[in-house]
Formats: C-alpha cells, sequence, structure tokens
C-alpha cells in the first residue's frame, strides 16, 4: 500500500525492505551511532506516547532547531506527526528575537533543541512566549530537561488511534520561509502536499535500496527534508553531518563514500574553487595537464557523445585527472541534486564532464518543495534549465507584463502547492488565484520555456520578478543571469549588480580570498590582507578584465559599466550581530546590501 501520510514512509520501508542501518549520524562524542528501521519506529513511539503523557494534542506546534543534522531530528519529526501535532522547524541561526516571533505566530508549545548555545536562544525568548510550556535538549545537559525524559512505555494504544485519525489532507509542518525582507511567514504543508513530490519523484532517483545518501543541508528547509522522506521511501542509507565535516582526507565525503547528495550551488563552487586552486600550485607537466584536463570540460553536454580523437583524449584525461575528482567525493557518487539557488553552468558542467553527475532542481517551500527538475536518464536533463516538470505538476508562464518575448512570471498548480500562509489569508490570496476552480500559485520567478535535444520543453528561470531592474532610461535588467555568469569566474565570490533607477548597470563584487592571494603571488602583488588587496591597481585591473571578457554576453544595457571591491564577506549568519547578507539558503538580500553599501554604491554613479 502506498504512503499517504509523511510518517507512513518508515512503516512502507519496514514492510519491504527494512534496514540494518537506515539513518545514522555523530553523537555528542563525536561517535557514530546508526538507527535499524525497526529500532527508527520504536524510538519514535516513544517521542510519541511520551508527547501524549505531556498533554499534547492534535494540531499542538512543537518546534525542532539543531545546528547540524542528526537522527533525533528524524525521529522527533515521526514521534510529532504520528500524534497529529505540527512540527514547527527552525533555522538554528536567527536572533533570538526571531525565535520570539516566530514562536508566538505559530503559537509552539514545546520546543527541541541540539547543542550549542540553542538551548539559550530559545530560553531567552521563553519568557515573552506564553504558550511555551518547556525546552527539552536532544544532547544530555546538567540541569535541563533532556528528549528521553519523556519516553514512555505506557500508552501506545492511544498512539495507534492518533496515528489512524491523521488525514492526508491535514497540516504536517509549518515552515517559516526566510525571506528576504521583514518577517518570516508561516508556509502550511500537508501530508498530502510532501507525499505527492517524494512519489514523483521514486523512479527518477538515480541510486538503489541498501545504498548511501549524504544529508548535511540543514531538514528545517524542506528541500533536504523532503528528500530525506524519499531516501526513507527508497531504502536509502541517510547519514547525517555537516558541512564542516564533508572535506579532506578525514572528512564524511571520504570516511562514508556516498552514492548521492543534495547540495547548494555555492557548496559545489566552493570545491570547485578548490579544486582550481590545486591545479594552480602544481607545476611543470603536471599542471599543465591539469589545465588541459579542465579545458577539454568546456565542450561537455548532457548526452553528447566523444569517439574517435575527441573520446581519446577524454579516456586520458579521466583517468589522470577527473578519476581523482572523483575521489576526493568519496569515489562512488552516482549523482548530485542542486537547488534553492541558480546553479552556474560551469560548474555543472565541470563535474558532470567529469563523471559526476549534477542535475539542476527548481521550487519554493511553497511548493513541498519540488516544481521541475532535471533528470539523470539520458535527454531528460537540458543543460542551464531547471528540468521538466514533476508528475502532477503542471507550470504555465504568465506574459502578461513588462517581459522579454517568451518570458513571464512562472505559474504551477498541484498536488504540492502549500495550503496557505499561516495566520495570513491576505498573503495567501496574494500568490494563490483561483481560475476556474484550480489553484494556480504565483512563484514571483520569472522564466522561459527551452527546447532540449529530446524535443521536450524545459523550464529556464531567468530572474526573479521583484528583483528586476529598471534603469532611469526605461529599460529592464534582469541581475541574476550576469551575477551567475560572473560567479563562474572562481575570484568573484560573490557579486550583486545595482542599476534601479539608475543611469547604467553597476555591481559589487566580494572576491573570493583564497583565489585573490593565489593571483597576487603568481602576480608580484604583496598579500596584506584582503583591505589593501581590493585597492591594487593590478587587482583591480584584474577584475576589470573579467568584466569586459563577460560584458559581451550581455545586451548593451545589461553591460557592467562600473564596479566596486569590497574588502568583506557575505554571510547567513554575522557574528557582530548585523544584518546578515544572505538568507539562509544563500540567496542575496539585496534590501540589505543596498543599505550596507549605500556609499560605494552612490560613489560609483557620482559622475
Amino acid at each position: 500500500m502506498e504512503p499517504t501520510r509523511l510518517f507512513d514512509f518508515i512503516q512502507y520501508q519496514k514492510a519491504n525492505f527494512p534496514q540494518s542501518q537506515a539513518i545514522g549520524g555523530r553523537n555528542a562524542a563525536g561517535e557514530w551511532t546508526y538507527y535499524s528501521t525497526d529500532e527508527i519506529i520504536e524510538q519514535a513511539n516513544k517521542v510519541s506516547r511520551g508527547l501524549i503523557k505531556l498533554g499534547v494534542q492534535a494540531g499542538d506546534k512543537v518546534a525542532l532547531v539543531v545546528y547540524k543534522n542528526r537522527p533525533e531530528w528524524t525521529i522527533m519529526d515521526l514521534g510529532i506527526q504520528q500524534v497529529g501535532a505540527i512540527n514547527v522547524p527552525v533555522y538554528p541561526t536567527i536572533s533570538p528575537a526571531e525565535y520570539e516571533y516566530i514562536f508566538n505566530d505559530a503559537g509552539v508549545k514545546l520546543c527541541f533543541a541540539g547543542i550549542g548555545d540553542l538551548y539559550d536562544k530559545v530560553a531567552s525568548a521563553q519568557t515573552n512566549v506564553p504558550t511555551l510550556e518547556n525546552i527539552y535538549t536532544l544532547d544530555p545537559q546538567e540541569g535541563r530537561p533532556y528528549w528521553e525524559d519523556i519516553f514512555t512505555d505506557e500508552g501506545q494504544e492511544e498512539v495507534e488511534a492518533r496515528m489512524e485519525a491523521v488525514n492526508p489532507s491535514e497540516m504536517a509542518t509549518i515552515i517559516y520561509t526566510s525571506g528576504t525582507t521583514g518577517n518570516p511567514k508561516g508556509v502550511m504543508l500537508s501530508h498530502d502536499n510532501i507525499v505527492s513530490n517524494v512519489l514523483a519523484v521514486k523512479k527518477y532517483i538515480p541510486i538503489s535500496t541498501g545504498e548511501i545518501a549524504l544529508s548535511f543541508l540543514p531538514l528545517c528547509h524542506i528541500f533536504e527534508r523532503t528528500a530525506s522522506y524519499s531516501f526513507v521511501y527508497n531504502g536509502i542509507n541517510i547519514v547525517f553531518t555537516g558541512t564542516d565535516n564533508l572535506g579532506g582526507e578525514e572528512g564524511d565525503l571520504q570516511g562514508i563514500k556516498p552514492h548521492f547528495f543534495t547540495t547548494v550551488p555555492r557548496l559545489l563552487e566552493k570545491v570547485y574553487e578548490k579544486i582550481y586552486n590545486k591545479g594552480l600550485d602544481l607545476t611543470g607537466a603536471k599542471k599543465s595537464l591539469f589545465f588541459w584536463a579542465l579545458g577539454l570540460t568546456d565542450e561537455y553536454d548532457y548526452d553528447k557523445k566523444f569517439s574517435g580523437l575527441s573520446g581519446m583524449k577524454r579516456g586520458i584525461a579521466d583517468k589522470l585527472i577527473f578519476s581523482k575528482w572523483r575521489e576526493a567525493l568519496g569515489g562512488r557518487v552516482k549523482g548530485i541534486l542542486t537547488g534553492a539557488a541558480p546553479c552556474p553552468v560551469k560548474i555543472m558542467r565541470v563535474f558532470s564532464a567529469a563523471g559526476i553527475p549534477i542535475r539542476e532542481a527548481y521550487g519554493l517551500t511553497e511548493t513541498s518543495p519540488g516544481l521541475t527538475f532535471n533528470r539523470y536518464e539520458p535527454k531528460g536533463a537540458h543543460m542551464g534549465s531547471v528540468g521538466m516538470p514533476f508528475e502532477g505538476v503542471e507550470i504555465k508562464i504568465d506574459t502578461e507584463g513588462d517581459y522579454r518575448d517568451g518570458e513571464g512570471e512562472i505559474m504551477a498548480k498541484g498536488p504540492n502547492i502549500m495550503m496557505g500562509y499561516y495566520k495570513k489569508p491576505d498573503a495567501t490570496a496574494a500568490v494563490i488565484e483561483e481560475v476556474d476552480g484550480e489553484r494556480w500559485f504565483r512563484t514571483g520567478d520569472v522564466g522561459t520555456w527551452v527546447t532540449g535535444g529530446n524535443g521536450k520543453q524545459f523550464l529556464k528561470i531567468t530572474d526573479r520578478k521583484k528583483e528586476l531592474l529598471k534603469t532611469s532610461g526605461g529599460k529592464y535588467v534582469a541581475p541574476a543571469p550576469i551575477e551567475s555568469l560572473c560567479k563562474e569566474d572562481f575570484l568573484i565570490e560573490q557579486i550583486m549588480v545595482v542599476g534601479d533607477k539608475r543611469k547604467f548597470v553597476s555591481a559589487l563584487i566580494v572576491p573570493a580570498v583564497e583565489a585573490l592571494e593565489n593571483f597576487c603571488e603568481e602576480n608580484g602583488v604583496a598579500w596584506n590582507g584582503l583591505d589593501d588587496a581590493v585597492r591594487n591597481s593590478k587587482v583591480i585591473g584584474e577584475y576589470q578584465r573579467i568584466i569586459d571578457g563577460l560584458n559581451p554576453s550581455f545586451s548593451k544595457i545589461e553591460q557592467i559599466k562600473k564596479f566596486v571591491l569590497l574588502p568583506t564577506s557575505w554571510d547567513a549568519v554575522k557574528e557582530d550581530g548585523s544584518a546578515a547578507e544572505l538568507t539562509p539558503t544563500m540567496k542575496l538580500k539585496r534590501r540589505v546590501i543596498l543599505e550596507k553599501f549605500g556609499k560605494q554604491i552612490e560613489e560609483m554613479y557620482d559622475v
């Protein structure tokens, strides 16, 4: 029987292919701990019984917050759902004031927190959250309630009755979107919403039962959470870790040797930068061979066949260079799925050419999350697109408005479209339109259809509707494609295009520090830190060369006329407590950046 509620997936695994190491991760002592399928169910039932004993009713809100993915998160998620309660996952890096806002908005009753300062952050907000009855830790901490303290062996009959009563159409979770402006909105997702996404991708996952998926993107984000349900449904073993444990000889990519993982483009960019910089460190024939092999990737495309001399060249490059890149990722990766932000085509091209298949997907928290994705099978992907719609999902382009030919706002309908924003009917009505009795969701993204080699239509994202710039000359400029192409250069860590109501387009550029230091070393520029480097004429000249080389790719009005190098970094969390420039999913907070660097922007236009 096909699962209809999220907690059905673990029962489906038990009935069809129970695993001895279904999920695993490091405990507080750094030791690896694994749970079998049966142990997950047993622990989840203990959580459910404990919640019932605490008086948790169907519809009550329970929050989860951790710094790194861990098995306990999944167990708690299942235990919460089984009693009809609603999981409110929260980003760990937000401020106590943001915890206070979310917990009050949702009416959170209990919170379970991981290690670090999370208990203290939530406790500092608790004073002003009247609904929050208690906070539990997921690791033993002296004098603080521990999650296992709620466990009980009594009341399983009530758990079974609660599970039976959960309707697939009922809300399973409220996920607060990080947002780029204002307070976050709570996205209400039902079991139906998320289950539909999981069922739709079953036949497209490129790995098999018993193989390993590494999970390091935050489970509080719907992308990773839905992926984890998909892994459970397919009998794929999940190993949880954090992004700071991935690389190096002692890292989890080497230790776990995963067959699959999901990621965001920035992590892939960082891996590419490390590969490139290692190439720069080589000398003589080895360096020449490295860059010869790297150059071969420029001709790669999905499904493109190479034979004869071209095929021989790739065979040599694969044996001597590309195989080492695969080994750096554990040597067994059959697929990587990237989402949450646009992935530069160069990144997908380089890795895929090296036998590390990367595919891009597209969706939003409001769509559970998947709308479209590039498949792994032949003729199922198109480079530079975000793929074809999920089964059961319909996409249309609303061309009404000031768009280029064939472009418009992307609208979607399907079983994965959210129930709405929690307690915000006006906000819900602003994005969901009723057309002939059908609910269409306005994504706020601008896109168009492109034709792939198989003659099928693939969706291409061209920008965010609200991020389109309009120059003082009345011309519209889409910053995202410009930024994406510029970030393909290894010297550019981040970039934001500026030009709204201005006479020309300019850019704020955050240099990639390691790559810039290497450039300085190779070009006789003394390295005295980033502050000094961004003022150096030779460094500025190199970035000008980069921009001059990229500008012909854009129309005249889109070309970057001026730029400024910033001696700083843009982060999702600022240690000094200032406003972060990036959302937790690494999207630019344009309003924050415009405010922070207003002086530098004005200087570019002060002529």
